[in-house]
This record gives structure tokens, C-alpha cells and sequence, in this order.
């Protein structure tokens, strides 16, 4: 499942999401929600999360 609606990323779970700086490479980070950014219903680049490490990123990826 991609990431691109609100309504399918929800606070726990574990999703891959690219970083600003890793969006040319593509390169994707796993972790787990914890806030959701995005205001939005949609979005079509990802939903903009934070993880319970800190990293703020866009999800491509709902594991």
C-alpha cells in the first residue's frame, strides 16, 4: 500500500519513507509513526510523517 492517503497511515505502524535529501536517490528509511504532518486527505508525493525517531519524511511504503 502506498502512502499517498491520509486515512491509511496511521500512528504506529510501520511504513517506509524517503527523507528531503533522499528524494533524488530514492533511498527509504523504516520506522514507526509517530505523528502524522500532513493537514491533507491526499497527497500525491506521500503523507508527511514523523517517526518515533525523529526523522520527518514522506511515506512511499505502508508495511
Amino acid at each position: 500500500m502506498d502512502g499517498t492517503k491520509r486515512n491509511d497511515v496511521k500512528i504506529g505502524a510501520t511504513v517506509m519513507i524517503v527523507q528531503k535529501q533522499d528524494q533524488r536517490s530514492g533511498k527509504l528509511t523504516e520506522g514507526i509513526v509517530k505523528r502524522i504532518l500532513t493537514n491533507s486527505a491526499d497527497h500525491h508525493h506521500g503523507i508527511k510523517v514523523m517517526l518515533e525517531s525523529g526523522i520527518v519524511g514522506r511515506v512511499k511504503e505502508i508495511k
